[in-house]
């Protein structure tokens, strides 16, 4: 299982309308929202490295989505072994390639 915390931006008078995208996203919990400041705290929860890279996209494609941050991530027991950045996240916009996983 993988978990990762994300801190999501929209402009303030989509806050609420971004919120419920996001909580319709397979595995996307949405725990905090300051619609005042368009920022929300959410959780992605997946199987595997891929679901979540999958679910990280949907969560960027959501209509009026500005960023998607990672802020935390936690894995256990992932079978999948990621020997290198995902194919679909290197050169994803602001994403940058950790250190111990470039060639």
């Amino acid at each position: 299982m993988n978990i990762s915390g994300i801190a999501v931006s929209t402009r303030p008078e989509w806050a609420e309308s971004v919120a419920q995208a996001l909580s319709a996203i397979e595995g996307v919990e949405v725990h905090a929202i300051d619609a005042n400041r368009g920022k929300l705290v959410v959780t992605l929860e997946a199987p595997s490295v891929s679901a979540e890279v999958e679910g990280f996209k949907h969560i960027r494609a959501v209509p009026h989505v500005v960023a998607a941050d990672l802020v935390q991530h936690y894995f256990e027991h992932d079978e999948e072994i990621v020997h290198a950045m995902p194919p679909d996240l290197d050169g994803m916009e602001g994403v940058s390639v950790p250190t111990e996983l470039q060639d």
